[in-house]
């Protein structure tokens, strides 16, 4: 495997008494594309986002790209995470009010630059997800599908170190689903994009170059 660029050691959550996640450890190499399952509750996606700094872990550290976050700020950890950090969401998590070009380049608002760059970015990225004629539609108007691949081109827009999937497919039909695979699989070969993504098909995980399972908590292989 190729130099890791994420790193999770030992980490444990807990939610009031109750041990969601235990002693999990988890390496991703540059350039990997890693699926985590396990069956629906085993803690997967609560470990996804202790990996990805969406939550902090009751112990254990993290380590993305040679900086370990599980101690920074709230503040450093935002920042972190919109500059070295993608998120691909089940639920696709655009916002309503915003047009398909407008919710892609979201991650950038924040950085100074113009707006007419911001558009070109969104636009190149659309382009790639086929859906350069949708750019100024808004979600309503949009298939499951091309919601989701706005989301992706959201994810990119950043030039991510790293993408994190939450059952990406999740909410899609068979055949829309196995086209969002491709365009992930796609991404990762074509731009060595290092992936994580979580879902229970154990299908979909068979794209991925590694499978990692999880019980009860545990990582298991």
């Amino acid at each position: 495997m190729s130099e890791a660029i994420l790193v999770g050691a030992d980490l444990t959550k807990t939610f009031d008494k109750l041990t969601v996640v235990r002693k999990a450890s988890l390496s991703v190499g540059d350039g990997e594309f890693v699926a985590l399952v396990g069956k629906s509750g085993c803690g997967k996606t609560t470990l996804l986002s202790l990996l990805s700094g969406l939550e902090r872990p009751t112990s254990g550290s993290v380590t993305i790209a040679g900086k370990e976050i599980s101690s920074a700020t709230e503040d450093e950890l935002a920042l972190f995470r919109r500059e070295n950090v993608g998120f691909v969401f089940q639920s696709f998590n655009l916002i309503p009010t915003l047009t398909a070009w407008e919710n892609a380049a979201l991650p950038l608002f924040p950085v100074k630059m113009t707006t007419e760059e911001r558009r070109r970015r969104a636009a190149e990225l659309l382009e790639k997800m086929e859906l350069g004629d949708r750019m100024e539609h808004l979600p309503a108007t949009l298939s499951g599908g091309e919601k989701q691949r706005v989301a992706i081109a959201r994810a990119l827009i950043n030039r991510p170190k790293i993408v994190f999937a939450d059952e990406p497919t999740g909410n899609l039909d068979t055949a829309t689903g196995d086209a969002i695979m491709a365009i992930l699989n796609r991404l990762h070969r074509e731009q060595g994009m290092t992936l994580l993504m979580v879902t229970h098909d154990t299908e979909l995980a068979k794209t991925a170059d590694r499978v990692v399972r999880m019980q009860d908590g545990e990582v298991l292989s």
